[in-house]
Protein backbone atom coordinates (compact mmCIF):
# COMPACT_ATOMS: atom_id res chain seq x y z
CA UNK A 1 0.00 0.00 0.00
CA UNK A 2 1.05 3.76 -0.80
CA UNK A 3 0.71 6.31 1.36
CA UNK A 4 1.56 10.05 0.87
CA UNK A 5 1.38 13.15 1.85
CA UNK A 6 0.02 16.11 -0.18
CA UNK A 7 -1.27 19.56 -0.25
CA UNK A 8 -5.11 20.15 -1.35
CA UNK A 9 -4.31 20.67 -5.53
CA UNK A 10 -8.02 20.51 -5.74
CA UNK A 11 -7.73 17.86 -7.66
CA UNK A 12 -10.27 14.60 -6.63
CA UNK A 13 -9.80 10.77 -7.10
CA UNK A 14 -12.43 7.99 -7.20
CA UNK A 15 -12.68 7.67 -3.49
CA UNK A 16 -13.07 10.73 -1.06
CA UNK A 17 -12.67 10.22 2.59
CA UNK A 18 -14.09 12.70 4.93
CA UNK A 19 -12.96 12.93 8.56
CA UNK A 20 -15.47 15.26 10.26
CA UNK A 21 -16.96 16.87 13.86
CA UNK A 22 -19.70 18.83 12.19
CA UNK A 23 -21.20 20.45 9.07
CA UNK A 24 -19.18 23.67 9.58
CA UNK A 25 -15.54 21.89 9.40
CA UNK A 26 -17.36 20.14 6.25
CA UNK A 27 -17.77 23.46 4.59
CA UNK A 28 -13.84 24.48 5.22
CA UNK A 29 -12.63 21.28 3.79
CA UNK A 30 -11.57 22.42 1.03
CA UNK A 31 -14.54 20.28 -1.60
CA UNK A 32 -15.04 22.04 -4.64
CA UNK A 33 -18.54 24.18 -4.77
CA UNK A 34 -20.78 21.33 -6.75
CA UNK A 35 -18.89 18.10 -4.79
CA UNK A 36 -19.80 20.44 -1.48
CA UNK A 37 -23.72 20.86 -2.78
CA UNK A 38 -23.79 16.97 -3.53
CA UNK A 39 -22.23 16.15 -0.49
CA UNK A 40 -24.50 18.91 2.06
CA UNK A 41 -27.58 17.83 -0.01
CA UNK A 42 -27.18 13.49 0.69
CA UNK A 43 -26.59 14.31 4.37
CA UNK A 44 -29.99 16.12 4.63
CA UNK A 45 -31.30 13.36 2.87
CA UNK A 46 -30.28 10.77 5.26
CA UNK A 47 -29.95 12.73 8.53
CA UNK A 48 -26.15 12.01 9.42
CA UNK A 49 -24.98 13.71 12.56
CA UNK A 50 -21.36 13.41 12.42
CA UNK A 51 -21.45 11.06 15.99
CA UNK A 52 -18.09 9.39 16.97
CA UNK A 53 -17.72 6.59 14.53
CA UNK A 54 -20.66 6.55 12.07
CA UNK A 55 -19.57 6.27 8.93
CA UNK A 56 -22.01 7.24 5.33
CA UNK A 57 -21.19 6.50 2.25
CA UNK A 58 -22.69 8.67 -0.98
CA UNK A 59 -22.99 7.45 -4.35
CA UNK A 60 -25.33 10.40 -6.24
CA UNK A 61 -22.28 12.40 -6.98
CA UNK A 62 -22.43 14.71 -10.57
CA UNK A 63 -18.97 14.79 -10.84
CA UNK A 64 -18.35 11.39 -12.68
CA UNK A 65 -14.73 11.61 -11.69
CA UNK A 66 -15.66 10.80 -7.94
CA UNK A 67 -17.39 7.30 -7.07
CA UNK A 68 -18.07 7.49 -3.85
CA UNK A 69 -17.80 10.05 -0.76
CA UNK A 70 -17.41 8.49 2.70
CA UNK A 71 -17.63 10.49 5.76
CA UNK A 72 -16.44 9.88 9.26
CA UNK A 73 -17.74 11.15 12.00
CA UNK A 74 -15.75 12.21 15.18
CA UNK A 75 -18.70 13.44 17.79
CA UNK A 76 -17.76 16.64 19.67
CA UNK A 77 -15.21 15.45 21.79
CA UNK A 78 -12.72 15.64 19.22
CA UNK A 79 -9.95 17.04 21.96
CA UNK A 80 -10.06 13.48 23.62
CA UNK A 81 -9.02 11.71 20.65
CA UNK A 82 -5.42 10.30 21.10
CA UNK A 83 -3.07 9.36 18.12
CA UNK A 84 -3.86 5.46 18.56
CA UNK A 85 -7.60 6.48 17.56
CA UNK A 86 -6.64 7.81 14.34
CA UNK A 87 -4.72 4.69 14.10
CA UNK A 88 -7.52 2.90 14.27
CA UNK A 89 -9.50 5.30 11.62
CA UNK A 90 -7.21 4.56 9.41
CA UNK A 91 -7.51 0.87 9.74
CA UNK A 92 -11.29 1.70 9.28
CA UNK A 93 -10.66 3.63 6.10
CA UNK A 94 -8.92 0.23 4.44
CA UNK A 95 -11.13 -1.91 5.22
CA UNK A 96 -13.98 0.26 3.44
CA UNK A 97 -12.26 0.74 0.52
CA UNK A 98 -10.16 -2.65 0.16
CA UNK A 99 -14.01 -4.19 0.25
CA UNK A 100 -15.29 -1.87 -2.61
CA UNK A 101 -11.43 -2.70 -4.85
CA UNK A 102 -11.13 0.62 -5.21
CA UNK A 103 -7.54 1.91 -5.92
CA UNK A 104 -7.28 5.81 -5.32
CA UNK A 105 -8.56 7.42 -2.06
CA UNK A 106 -7.78 11.08 -0.46
CA UNK A 107 -8.32 11.75 2.60
CA UNK A 108 -9.15 14.87 3.87
CA UNK A 109 -9.24 15.72 7.78
CA UNK A 110 -10.91 18.41 10.03
CA UNK A 111 -8.60 21.17 10.52
CA UNK A 112 -9.22 20.92 14.26
CA UNK A 113 -6.97 17.44 13.99
CA UNK A 114 -4.36 18.29 11.48
CA UNK A 115 -1.51 17.63 14.19
CA UNK A 116 1.57 15.87 12.18
CA UNK A 117 1.42 13.07 14.79
CA UNK A 118 -2.43 12.26 14.33
CA UNK A 119 -1.75 12.13 10.28
CA UNK A 120 0.69 10.23 10.67
CA UNK A 121 -0.87 7.29 13.11
CA UNK A 122 -3.69 7.73 10.20
CA UNK A 123 -1.57 6.55 7.92
CA UNK A 124 0.28 3.66 9.89
CA UNK A 125 -3.72 2.41 10.50
CA UNK A 126 -4.25 2.95 7.14
CA UNK A 127 -1.29 0.40 6.11
CA UNK A 128 -1.59 -1.70 8.84
CA UNK A 129 -5.28 -2.71 8.28
CA UNK A 130 -3.94 -3.94 4.78
CA UNK A 131 -2.89 -7.21 5.92
CA UNK A 132 -3.71 -10.62 5.07
CA UNK A 133 -2.22 -13.60 5.34
CA UNK A 134 -4.27 -15.64 2.71
CA UNK A 135 -1.36 -17.66 0.97
CA UNK A 136 -2.89 -21.13 1.89
CA UNK A 137 -5.92 -20.90 0.73
CA UNK A 138 -6.97 -21.56 -2.89
CA UNK A 139 -10.45 -21.34 -3.01
CA UNK A 140 -12.99 -18.21 -2.46
CA UNK A 141 -9.95 -15.40 -2.67
CA UNK A 142 -11.24 -11.88 -2.37
CA UNK A 143 -8.65 -10.37 -5.14
CA UNK A 144 -8.64 -6.75 -3.28
CA UNK A 145 -5.61 -4.33 -4.41
CA UNK A 146 -5.20 -2.48 -1.21
CA UNK A 147 -5.70 1.13 -1.91
CA UNK A 148 -3.23 3.91 -3.27
CA UNK A 149 -4.21 6.80 -0.62
CA UNK A 150 -3.38 11.07 0.05
CA UNK A 151 -3.76 12.30 2.98
CA UNK A 152 -3.82 16.38 2.64
CA UNK A 153 -1.96 18.23 4.84
CA UNK A 154 -0.31 21.81 4.81
CA UNK A 155 3.15 20.15 5.88
CA UNK A 156 3.16 17.22 3.23
CA UNK A 157 7.43 17.37 2.97
CA UNK A 158 7.91 16.95 6.12
CA UNK A 159 5.32 14.36 6.67
CA UNK A 160 6.47 12.46 3.93
CA UNK A 161 10.00 11.90 5.61
CA UNK A 162 8.77 11.61 9.00
CA UNK A 163 6.41 8.58 7.39
CA UNK A 164 9.34 6.68 6.28
CA UNK A 165 9.49 5.64 9.93
CA UNK A 166 5.86 3.95 10.14
CA UNK A 167 6.47 2.61 6.95
CA UNK A 168 9.74 0.73 8.03
CA UNK A 169 7.74 0.09 11.30
CA UNK A 170 4.94 -1.66 9.62
CA UNK A 171 7.03 -3.86 7.40
CA UNK A 172 8.06 -5.01 10.52
CA UNK A 173 4.93 -5.40 11.77
CA UNK A 174 4.23 -7.64 9.02
CA UNK A 175 7.02 -9.78 9.12
CA UNK A 176 6.25 -10.42 12.06
CA UNK A 177 2.97 -11.47 11.57
CA UNK A 178 4.01 -13.77 8.87
CA UNK A 179 5.93 -15.70 10.66
CA UNK A 180 3.93 -16.45 13.61
CA UNK A 181 1.17 -17.36 11.24
CA UNK A 182 3.31 -20.13 9.32
CA UNK A 183 2.64 -23.56 10.09
CA UNK A 184 5.36 -25.58 12.33
CA UNK A 185 6.22 -28.14 8.68
CA UNK A 186 6.83 -24.84 6.58
CA UNK A 187 8.58 -22.66 9.57
CA UNK A 188 11.00 -25.19 11.46
CA UNK A 189 14.36 -23.74 12.91
CA UNK A 190 16.22 -24.18 10.04
CA UNK A 191 14.07 -22.54 7.90
CA UNK A 192 13.46 -20.07 9.93
CA UNK A 193 17.02 -19.00 9.84
CA UNK A 194 17.14 -18.83 6.54
CA UNK A 195 14.42 -16.17 6.44
CA UNK A 196 16.51 -14.45 8.68
CA UNK A 197 19.60 -14.69 6.77
CA UNK A 198 18.22 -13.02 3.78
CA UNK A 199 17.23 -10.14 5.65
CA UNK A 200 21.36 -9.25 5.19
CA UNK A 201 20.37 -7.33 2.01
CA UNK A 202 19.07 -4.49 4.42
CA UNK A 203 22.31 -3.92 6.45
CA UNK A 204 22.16 -6.19 8.70
CA UNK A 205 24.97 -8.47 9.76
CA UNK A 206 23.64 -12.03 10.77
CA UNK A 207 25.52 -15.08 12.11
CA UNK A 208 23.39 -18.59 12.64
CA UNK A 209 24.79 -21.22 15.10
CA UNK A 210 24.09 -24.59 14.49
CA UNK A 211 24.29 -27.51 17.46
CA UNK A 212 27.81 -27.67 16.77
CA UNK A 213 28.58 -24.40 17.65
CA UNK A 214 25.95 -24.27 20.62
CA UNK A 215 27.76 -27.14 22.03
CA UNK A 216 31.02 -25.91 21.99
CA UNK A 217 29.60 -22.85 23.83
CA UNK A 218 27.93 -25.31 26.35
CA UNK A 219 24.48 -24.22 25.70
CA UNK A 220 22.77 -27.20 27.51
CA UNK A 221 19.91 -25.70 28.75
CA UNK A 222 18.42 -24.66 24.83
CA UNK A 223 19.96 -28.01 23.06
CA UNK A 224 18.33 -29.78 26.08
CA UNK A 225 14.42 -28.65 24.87
CA UNK A 226 15.23 -29.97 21.17
CA UNK A 227 16.47 -33.20 21.77
CA UNK A 228 13.33 -34.78 21.09
CA UNK A 229 12.97 -33.07 18.13
CA UNK A 230 14.12 -34.21 13.83
CA UNK A 231 14.78 -31.01 13.59
CA UNK A 232 17.86 -29.20 14.37
CA UNK A 233 18.35 -26.11 17.00
CA UNK A 234 19.49 -22.36 15.76
CA UNK A 235 20.68 -19.68 17.52
CA UNK A 236 21.17 -16.62 15.21
CA UNK A 237 22.22 -13.59 15.61
CA UNK A 238 21.48 -10.00 14.23
CA UNK A 239 23.16 -6.51 14.27
CA UNK A 240 22.39 -3.31 13.21
CA UNK A 241 24.93 -0.94 13.58
CA UNK A 242 23.43 3.06 12.96
CA UNK A 243 25.86 4.73 16.29
CA UNK A 244 28.68 4.90 14.83
CA UNK A 245 30.51 6.25 18.16
CA UNK A 246 33.08 3.82 19.57
CA UNK A 247 31.55 3.61 23.28
CA UNK A 248 27.82 3.22 22.34
CA UNK A 249 26.77 0.30 23.79
CA UNK A 250 24.06 -1.51 21.51
CA UNK A 251 20.53 -2.27 22.92
CA UNK A 252 19.50 -5.85 23.17
CA UNK A 253 16.46 -7.44 22.16
CA UNK A 254 16.25 -11.12 22.79
CA UNK A 255 13.50 -13.88 21.74
CA UNK A 256 12.02 -16.95 22.10
CA UNK A 257 11.82 -19.00 19.25
CA UNK A 258 10.19 -22.29 19.85
CA UNK A 259 8.59 -23.10 16.26
CA UNK A 260 6.26 -25.54 17.52
CA UNK A 261 5.61 -26.46 21.29
CA UNK A 262 4.03 -29.78 21.94
CA UNK A 263 4.95 -29.64 26.01
CA UNK A 264 7.65 -32.62 24.95
CA UNK A 265 7.26 -35.44 27.44
CA UNK A 266 5.42 -33.50 29.72
CA UNK A 267 3.05 -33.48 26.68
CA UNK A 268 -0.03 -30.54 26.48
CA UNK A 269 -3.64 -31.36 25.86
CA UNK A 270 -4.91 -32.01 22.11
CA UNK A 271 -7.30 -29.06 22.49
CA UNK A 272 -5.29 -26.14 20.85
CA UNK A 273 -2.35 -27.82 20.35
CA UNK A 274 -2.22 -25.93 16.96
CA UNK A 275 -2.05 -22.97 18.34
CA UNK A 276 1.25 -23.88 19.75
CA UNK A 277 3.18 -22.80 16.17
CA UNK A 278 2.72 -19.54 17.90
CA UNK A 279 5.33 -20.33 20.49
CA UNK A 280 7.67 -18.62 18.55
CA UNK A 281 6.21 -14.82 18.90
CA UNK A 282 8.74 -13.50 20.86
CA UNK A 283 11.44 -14.48 18.63
CA UNK A 284 9.27 -13.21 15.57
CA UNK A 285 8.89 -9.73 17.28
CA UNK A 286 13.00 -9.05 17.88
CA UNK A 287 13.22 -10.00 13.75
CA UNK A 288 10.43 -8.03 12.88
CA UNK A 289 11.73 -4.89 14.85
CA UNK A 290 15.74 -5.19 13.64
CA UNK A 291 13.93 -5.53 10.43
CA UNK A 292 12.17 -2.14 11.02
CA UNK A 293 15.23 -0.67 12.32
CA UNK A 294 17.47 -1.74 9.61
CA UNK A 295 14.90 -0.48 7.23
CA UNK A 296 14.67 3.17 8.73
CA UNK A 297 18.07 3.05 9.23
CA UNK A 298 18.21 4.11 12.83
CA UNK A 299 20.53 5.99 14.73
CA UNK A 300 21.45 3.21 17.39
CA UNK A 301 23.43 0.19 18.01
CA UNK A 302 21.01 -2.88 18.36
CA UNK A 303 21.45 -6.79 18.86
CA UNK A 304 18.38 -9.19 18.41
CA UNK A 305 19.69 -12.51 19.49
CA UNK A 306 16.82 -15.85 18.63
CA UNK A 307 17.19 -19.03 20.45
CA UNK A 308 15.04 -21.63 17.86
CA UNK A 309 14.21 -24.87 18.82
CA UNK A 310 11.41 -27.10 18.16
CA UNK A 311 9.63 -29.38 21.59
CA UNK A 312 8.80 -32.73 20.84
CA UNK A 313 8.22 -36.21 22.65
CA UNK A 314 11.08 -38.76 21.34
CA UNK A 315 12.82 -41.30 22.66
CA UNK A 316 16.03 -38.43 22.47
CA UNK A 317 13.66 -36.10 24.33
CA UNK A 318 14.20 -34.36 27.67
CA UNK A 319 12.45 -35.86 30.39
CA UNK A 320 11.23 -34.50 34.24
CA UNK A 321 13.84 -35.41 36.02
CA UNK A 322 16.77 -34.58 33.94
CA UNK A 323 19.10 -32.26 35.12
CA UNK A 324 20.93 -29.72 32.43
CA UNK A 325 23.75 -27.28 32.55
CA UNK A 326 23.10 -23.96 31.48
CA UNK A 327 26.44 -21.69 29.67
CA UNK A 328 26.49 -20.03 32.68
CA UNK A 329 27.61 -23.10 34.77
CA UNK A 330 24.26 -23.23 36.99
CA UNK A 331 22.38 -26.57 36.50
CA UNK A 332 19.00 -26.80 36.61
CA UNK A 333 16.12 -29.50 37.25
CA UNK A 334 13.38 -30.37 34.51
CA UNK A 335 10.38 -30.93 36.44
CA UNK A 336 8.27 -30.33 33.27
CA UNK A 337 9.02 -29.97 30.06
CA UNK A 338 6.39 -27.83 29.06
CA UNK A 339 7.83 -24.91 30.94
CA UNK A 340 10.93 -24.89 27.65
CA UNK A 341 10.70 -21.54 26.96
CA UNK A 342 12.62 -20.62 29.79
CA UNK A 343 15.24 -22.68 29.15
CA UNK A 344 16.04 -21.77 25.72
CA UNK A 345 15.92 -17.91 27.24
CA UNK A 346 18.50 -18.82 30.19
CA UNK A 347 21.71 -19.67 27.29
CA UNK A 348 20.42 -17.07 25.10
CA UNK A 349 20.46 -14.26 27.41
CA UNK A 350 23.84 -14.81 29.04
CA UNK A 351 25.20 -15.29 25.78
CA UNK A 352 23.96 -12.18 24.88
CA UNK A 353 25.17 -9.91 28.08
CA UNK A 354 28.24 -11.59 27.95
CA UNK A 355 29.28 -11.25 24.52
CA UNK A 356 27.60 -7.90 23.73
CA UNK A 357 27.78 -6.09 27.37
CA UNK A 358 24.52 -4.33 26.63
CA UNK A 359 23.14 -0.71 27.53
CA UNK A 360 19.96 -2.64 28.36
CA UNK A 361 18.51 -6.26 27.57
CA UNK A 362 15.12 -6.70 26.83
CA UNK A 363 13.53 -10.06 26.41
CA UNK A 364 10.17 -10.83 24.89
CA UNK A 365 8.65 -14.42 25.03
CA UNK A 366 5.20 -16.30 24.85
CA UNK A 367 6.32 -18.20 28.02
CA UNK A 368 3.62 -18.74 30.79
CA UNK A 369 -0.38 -19.50 30.30
CA UNK A 370 -0.73 -17.52 34.04
CA UNK A 371 -0.10 -14.51 31.77
CA UNK A 372 -3.09 -14.87 29.80
CA UNK A 373 -5.05 -16.05 32.97
CA UNK A 374 -4.13 -12.51 34.49
CA UNK A 375 -3.99 -9.73 31.56
CA UNK A 376 -6.09 -11.63 28.97
CA UNK A 377 -5.23 -10.82 25.41
CA UNK A 378 -4.74 -6.77 25.46
CA UNK A 379 -1.79 -5.71 27.41
CA UNK A 380 1.70 -7.53 27.78
CA UNK A 381 3.35 -8.25 31.52
CA UNK A 382 6.39 -6.96 32.29
CA UNK A 383 9.06 -8.14 34.17
CA UNK A 384 12.19 -5.90 35.06
CA UNK A 385 15.48 -5.36 37.81
CA UNK A 386 15.75 -1.57 36.53
CA UNK A 387 13.14 0.61 37.76
CA UNK A 388 14.03 3.56 34.56
CA UNK A 389 13.83 0.72 32.33
CA UNK A 390 10.55 -0.38 32.95
CA UNK A 391 9.36 3.42 32.75
CA UNK A 392 10.45 3.52 29.62
CA UNK A 393 9.09 0.70 28.47
CA UNK A 394 5.62 1.58 30.00
CA UNK A 395 5.76 4.85 28.32
CA UNK A 396 7.31 3.04 24.88
CA UNK A 397 3.86 1.15 25.11
CA UNK A 398 1.24 3.96 26.16
CA UNK A 399 2.62 5.80 22.81
CA UNK A 400 2.44 2.60 20.94
CA UNK A 401 -0.24 1.02 21.83
CA UNK A 402 1.18 -1.74 22.55
CA UNK A 403 0.52 -1.78 25.68
CA UNK A 404 2.75 -3.55 29.21
CA UNK A 405 2.02 -3.75 32.73
CA UNK A 406 4.22 -4.38 35.28
CA UNK A 407 4.70 -7.29 37.56
CA UNK A 408 6.95 -7.98 40.65
CA UNK A 409 9.88 -9.42 41.41
CA UNK A 410 11.85 -10.35 44.39
CA UNK A 411 13.58 -12.56 46.72
CA UNK A 412 10.47 -14.57 48.30
CA UNK A 413 9.24 -15.39 44.69
CA UNK A 414 12.74 -16.18 44.08
CA UNK A 415 12.91 -19.00 46.60
CA UNK A 416 10.29 -20.54 44.95
CA UNK A 417 12.64 -22.25 42.02
CA UNK A 418 14.97 -23.57 44.66
CA UNK A 419 15.85 -27.25 43.38
CA UNK A 420 16.88 -29.90 46.18
CA UNK A 421 18.79 -31.56 43.69
CA UNK A 422 20.48 -28.44 41.36
CA UNK A 423 20.55 -24.89 41.69
CA UNK A 424 17.08 -24.43 40.47
CA UNK A 425 14.20 -26.17 38.58
CA UNK A 426 12.23 -24.62 35.79
CA UNK A 427 9.06 -24.35 37.60
CA UNK A 428 7.36 -22.78 40.97
CA UNK A 429 5.16 -24.44 43.23
CA UNK A 430 1.70 -23.75 41.62
CA UNK A 431 0.90 -20.00 41.61
CA UNK A 432 2.21 -17.15 40.80
CA UNK A 433 3.57 -18.90 37.22
CA UNK A 434 4.29 -15.40 35.33
CA UNK A 435 6.42 -14.40 38.68
CA UNK A 436 8.40 -17.67 39.45
CA UNK A 437 9.47 -17.56 35.30
CA UNK A 438 10.83 -13.72 35.11
CA UNK A 439 12.82 -14.75 38.61
CA UNK A 440 14.18 -18.27 36.81
CA UNK A 441 14.92 -15.15 33.86
CA UNK A 442 16.30 -13.30 36.48
CA UNK A 443 19.44 -15.89 37.54
CA UNK A 444 20.97 -15.14 34.31
CA UNK A 445 21.20 -11.48 34.21
CA UNK A 446 24.22 -10.00 36.37
CA UNK A 447 24.60 -6.52 36.61
CA UNK A 448 23.03 -5.53 33.10
CA UNK A 449 19.59 -3.42 33.06
CA UNK A 450 17.07 -5.91 31.88
CA UNK A 451 13.63 -6.55 31.50
CA UNK A 452 11.34 -9.46 30.48
CA UNK A 453 7.80 -8.67 28.69
CA UNK A 454 5.56 -12.32 28.84
CA UNK A 455 3.30 -11.40 25.72
CA UNK A 456 1.40 -14.91 25.73
CA UNK A 457 -1.90 -13.41 25.57
CA UNK A 458 -0.76 -10.64 23.16
CA UNK A 459 1.10 -12.33 20.35
CA UNK A 460 -1.60 -13.91 18.86
CA UNK A 461 -5.76 -14.20 19.75
CA UNK A 462 -5.87 -10.26 20.82
CA UNK A 463 -9.26 -9.05 19.95
CA UNK A 464 -9.80 -8.24 15.51
CA UNK A 465 -9.50 -4.68 14.78
CA UNK A 466 -9.59 -2.39 11.71
CA UNK A 467 -5.91 -2.63 11.62
CA UNK A 468 -5.27 -5.88 12.76
CA UNK A 469 -7.93 -9.31 11.15
CA UNK A 470 -4.87 -11.56 11.89
CA UNK A 471 -4.43 -14.23 14.28
CA UNK A 472 -0.96 -12.87 14.84
CA UNK A 473 -1.22 -9.32 16.35
CA UNK A 474 2.79 -8.59 15.63
CA UNK A 475 2.91 -7.57 19.02
CA UNK A 476 6.24 -6.10 20.21
CA UNK A 477 7.89 -4.04 17.03
CA UNK A 478 6.02 -0.90 17.69
CA UNK A 479 6.81 -0.95 21.48
CA UNK A 480 10.39 -1.88 21.05
CA UNK A 481 10.93 0.62 18.09
CA UNK A 482 9.02 3.59 19.94
CA UNK A 483 11.36 2.46 22.91
CA UNK A 484 14.40 2.99 20.41
CA UNK A 485 12.92 5.81 18.93
CA UNK A 486 12.30 8.09 22.08
CA UNK A 487 15.24 6.98 23.99
CA UNK A 488 18.01 6.42 21.81
CA UNK A 489 17.65 8.70 18.70
CA UNK A 490 16.65 12.08 20.02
Amino acid sequence: MQIKFISNSGQVSEIIFLILSNKNALKKIGLGDNLLLDVLKALENKGFGFNKDEIIEINNIKDKKVKSVFIYGLGNKIQKLSSIDFEKIGGKITQLTKSKRKKNVDILVDEKIRKNEELLRLGYGCILGSYRFDKYKTKNLIKSVPPALTIQSSSPTKLNKEFKRYNAIAEGVFFTRDLVNEPSNILFPKEYSKRISKLKKYGLKIEVFGETKMKALKMESLLGVGRGSQHESQLVIMRWDGDRRKKAKPVCFVGKGVCFDSGGISIKPSNKMEEMIGDMGGSAAVVGTMLSLAKRKSKVNAVGVVGLVENMPDGKAQKPGDIVKSMSGQTIEIQNTDAEGRLVLADALWYTQKRFKPDVMIDLATLTGAMVISLGNLISGLFSNDDELSNKLIKAGEISGDQVWRFPINESYNKLINSKFADMKNIGMGGAGSITAAQFLQRFVNDTSWAHIDIAGTATGMPKSSTNTSWASGFGVHLLDTFVNKFYEK
